[in-house]
């Protein structure tokens, strides 16, 4: 096994890579890693190598279709080449890695401009956890002139509102940092609800960071739109093949590190929110409603429903 592999899928089981975007990168460099440095010296072989660092990679994280798809599509592209030649295959993991990481740069930026644009002069928005491409559409609005203010919740156990609360702060806009059962206190006040997310189910379902769905019942009670800010990658094909999308159980001790002996303490790091919940999905491809995923992925990457 490649060490860069292995440290890659240590450091993401161990949270050092955090975010569905950076996990899904780190992956893929790992990938770019191994064939520099491979010895196969046949192509059957440096396929062998990189299906191998595909299995350790996935099980470092259950809830990851991004990194998923990303490494499904590098691996598919050497493994349907016409080629042999090792070295030429090594080249052209580095070549697709680099293609994937500028579509999916190209994918968020489109995603934040069309989202801006529901941003409006004025409003108040809330959002919970992180997301880069929630971030950079908010950034998109402020560069865009408008005035609006944001709150965001500390997102335990992790605290990963920090940072978002940081991210907001540096841009300018005027920012709220809350405890996370304060949703409720704050909901009544806020125009936008803007959320991201870690995967995507075939009947539209969002699986976000734990919390998320208790937010979109109350802005469901509130009357308040509930959209979810993702990437179509984020879509997780086995879900249309009856496979429910995995739900992670973190270590314990991030939520309480000296629980008392015989104290079971349990740790889901996401939640799943039904579509009914969700006003709609901002992705590269517009606003859609998340019924209609399924059409919509396969409009955009279609080679996301041939994997084997």
């Amino acid at each position: 096994m490649n060490q860069t592999v292995r440290d890659t899928a240590e450091r993401i089981k161990r949270l050092e890579v955090q975010g569905a975007r950076n996990v899904a990168i780190a992956a893929i460099k790992a990938l770019q890693t191994l064939s520099e440095q491979t010895k196969a010296q046949t192509k059957t072989a440096f396929l062998d190598e990189l299906k191998e660092a595909q299995s350790t990679l996935f099980a470092s994280r259950e809830t990851e279709p991004l990194m998923r798809n990303a490494v499904h599509w590098v691996i598919t592209q050497a493994q349907d080449s016409s080629t042999e030649k090792v070295d030429a295959l090594s080249e052209m993991v580095a070549s697709n890695v680099a293609l994937f990481l500028q579509n999916l740069e190209a994918s968020r930026e489109r995603t934040a401009e069309i989202g801006a644009k529901r941003i409006r002069d004025g409003m108040l928005i809330f959002t919970h956890c992180h997301s880069s491409t929630v971030t950079r559409m908010i950034a998109k609005a402020k560069s865009d002139g408008k005035e609006f203010s944001v709150i965001c919740t500390e997102t335990r156990p992790a605290f990963q509102g920090r940072i978002t609360a940081r991210e907001l702060v540096d841009l300018g806009i005027q920012t709220m940092f809350i405890v996370d059962s304060a949703a409720r206190s704050y909901m009544g006040d806020v125009d936008l609800v803007l959320v991201g997310s870690d995967a995507i189910t075939s009947e539209g379902n969002v699986v976000n960071k734990v919390g998320t769905s208790s937010i979109a019942v109350l802005a469901n009670e509130a009357r308040k739109p509930f959209y979810v800010v993702s990437e179509l990658l984020k879509f997780d094909p086995e879900t249309l093949y009856g496979e429910f999308e995995g739900i992670e159980q973190r270590n314990p001790a991030e939520v309480w590190s000296e629980a008392p002996k015989g104290l079971s303490v349990r740790n889901p790091a996401f939640d799943v929110t039904p579509s009914r919940y969700i006003h709609g999905i901002i992705c590269e491809e517009g606003i859609i409603a998340p019924q209609s995923i399924v059409e919509t992925v396969n409009r955009a990457y279609p080679w996301v429903f041939k994997q084997s």
